[in-house]
């Protein structure tokens, strides 16, 4: 009888211990989901408040962006659309904590012709401006731009040559200073009509002048409407002529003079 005892009271014991056990690892597996939430939710509220990821896949910003180059957006900088949220969910009317682009920001917005396009490129004129071009030269309400030409631009075509541009510098009536490469004055958009910018919109521009589809190509882009604004570029933290997933290149093919470098 007392062996039978000791053999109940040992698998009392073990029952107890497998127990504890398993509301232990219930315990840990609870935890790691709230942390896995909490680290989610609080990736979603920088993403949508303050800065969201972007990368380059064409060359119509540059020589100011390259392919390749990943750049944070700060998100409040024009205040917060439904353009802001994931997904652009309609939880937001209007735009709320407005604040004005200025002339010459590099901004992402919505492609108002799908409103799910992000495009990327430079806030050339304002709302009620006079827009035009000629002879490759900006004309904002009647005046041109002060244009400066700075030499040749070599854009590598990865075969060993070059494409070469004219490079300039362009300044903005309130001052901002950017380049722009331009191939020729005489192409089909290098001499347009007069664009009057609706009031809440804006006209934008690449800054590859010639390689651009912008504000200039009305039925693809035209006017960007104030919602549609996602946020202002601030800064590229990485920039890579190549495959980011060949980490073994990365050596050959990072571009690190660009990393953390500030876009104006």
């Amino acid at each position: 009888m007392k062996r039978d005892l000791n053999r109940a009271d040992e698998q009392t014991v073990t029952g107890e211990t497998t127990s504890r056990g398993a509301r232990a690892k219930t315990s840990s597996f609870l935890d790691l989901l709230k942390t896995i939430f909490y680290a989610v939710l609080i990736a979603v509220v920088i993403r949508t408040f303050a800065f969201e990821p972007f990368n380059i896949p064409s060359g119509s910003m540059i020589p100011t962006l390259l392919v390749g180059d990943y750049l944070f957006v700060s998100k409040y900088a024009y205040g917060f659309s439904r353009y802001s949220l994931p997904f652009g969910l309609p939880l937001i009317p209007g735009r709320i904590l407005a604040s004005e682009p200025q002339r010459g920001d590099v901004v992402v917005f919505k492609l108002p012709s799908d409103n799910k396009t992000d495009y990327i490129k430079r806030i050339i004129g304002l709302p009620g401006d006079d827009i035009q071009v000629v002879n490759g030269i900006v004309n904002i309400n009647g005046k041109p731009v002060e244009r400066v030409p700075l030499g040749e631009y070599t854009l590598p075509d990865g075969q060993g040559a070059g494409r070469r541009f004219h490079l300039y510098r362009e300044t903005l009536p309130n001052g901002v200073s950017h380049p722009i490469i331009e191939l020729t004055d005489a192409g089909p958009f290098d001499n347009t009509g007069v664009y009057t910018v609706p009031p809440g919109h804006y006209f934008a521009m690449g800054d590859n002048r010639d390689s651009s589809r912008d504000s200039r190509f009305l039925g693809e882009v035209g006017y960007v409407p104030f919602e549609n604004l996602v946020g202002r570029a601030e800064f590229i933290f990485f920039s890579i002529d190549g495959n980011p997933l060949r980490l073994w290149e990365w050596p050959q093919t990072v571009r690190f003079d660009r990393l953390f470098t500030g876009i104006r």
